[in-house]
């Protein structure tokens, strides 16, 4: 969820959503259909998509963060096709009963932290500027990643740091922090990102050494991973036929989950062999539409964190519309 092309709601904290007008031109195929943001962040997304909508659309925006649903709040008052729930996309299937809705005609999700979340200090995210060791995406849970660094044993903060980070000097790591905390508490990021420069023996090119570190904290202590299998299973659960899912995502981490679900989606339920069956059996309900996507140069040079970015799209088969073109 990083930065836009339209002016935002929430001034102070104006931004740039990547693949901002590609995903919405996905996602939108009804003016007059139900959405869901999944993501709302400051709403960039959201304002582009109420700008295809029709009278009769409606949009439901998500997010765990209370700045984020500030915004949104703002939105609403706004705009009477809007509406909002605070919590996590895992929690879609009940934010959109809760909207009065069975079913959607598409869901986008912008994957991660935001620039607003990175730039702001005193949320913690970021290792280029000091603040308190937060990184909570909802600052009302915990815990805080500092108080999760004060008492998680050694093997716990390596594993964390290797699996959600793919950091391979993590025992190192791990165990520099361990020692520094019996001195004192680690509650800054200055302080982390430090304490990880000098545990790294070899550093990576155009990489700050605690860049793997901070992402494999933040997304443990905000459960990134599984409310995005949690999120990605609701939201084709609730797609009507036609319907779309968009995801953008930012790390290999999120890439591989989010195309390993379309894929085996797309791919149709496995049979086992020497079973007759039907091709309609084995038909798939789901297709993959187009290939995988990344942010353009001129995209990439006016935000350098789209570099990474990557869009999949995911469609339920309307297999009515199918049938009668065929026929």
């Amino acid at each position: 969820m990083t930065t836009d092309r339209s002016q935002e709601v929430g001034a102070g904290f104006s931004h740039r959503s990547v693949l901002l007008d590609s995903a919405v031109d996905y996602l939108v195929s009804d003016p007059d259909g139900k959405y869901v943001d999944g993501t709302f962040g400051r709403g960039g997304h959201s304002q582009l998509i109420l700008g295809r909508l029709g009278t009769s659309g409606q949009l439901l925006g998500i997010d765990k963060d209370p700045e984020a649903i500030t915004v949104a709040e703002e939105l609403a008052a706004d705009d009477s096709r809007f509406g909002y729930f605070h919590g996590s996309f895992a929690e879609l299937s009940r934010a959109v009963s809760d909207a009065g809705w069975e079913q959607v005609d598409g869901v986008l999700m912008d994957l991660g932290v935001s620039s607003p979340q990175l730039d702001d200090a005193s949320r913690g995210f970021s290792f280029m500027r000091d603040g308190p060791l937060d990184m909570r995406m909802n600052p009302l849970q915990s815990p805080s990643a500092a108080e999760w660094l004060a008492y998680a044993e050694e093997r716990d903060i390596a594993d964390v740091i290797f699996r959600y980070g793919e950091e391979r000097f993590s025992r190192r790591i791990a165990r520099l922090i361990v020692e520094r905390r019996k001195e004192a508490p680690i509650e800054t990021t200055l302080q982390l990102a430090a304490l990880v420069s000098e545990a790294v023996p070899k550093k990576e090119k155009h990489k700050h050494p605690a860049t793997r570190t901070f992402q494999a904290v933040r997304i443990f202590i905000n459960r990134e991973l599984e409310d995005l299998e949690a999120g990605l299973q609701a939201s084709v659960d609730r797609l009507a036929p036609g319907g779309r899912l968009v995801v953008i995502s930012f790390h290999s981490l999120e890439d591989r989950l989010v195309k390993r679900f379309m894929r085996d989606l797309a791919r149709g339920p496995r049979l086992p062999k020497g079973i007759p069956v039907t091709a309609e059996q084995e038909a798939s309900d789901f297709r993959l539409i187009g290939k995988a996507s990344k942010a353009g140069v001129g995209e990439v040079s006016e935000n350098v964190r789209a570099r990474s970015a990557v869009m999949r799209v995911l469609e339920r088969i309307d297999k009515k519309q199918t049938s009668q073109e065929s026929a």
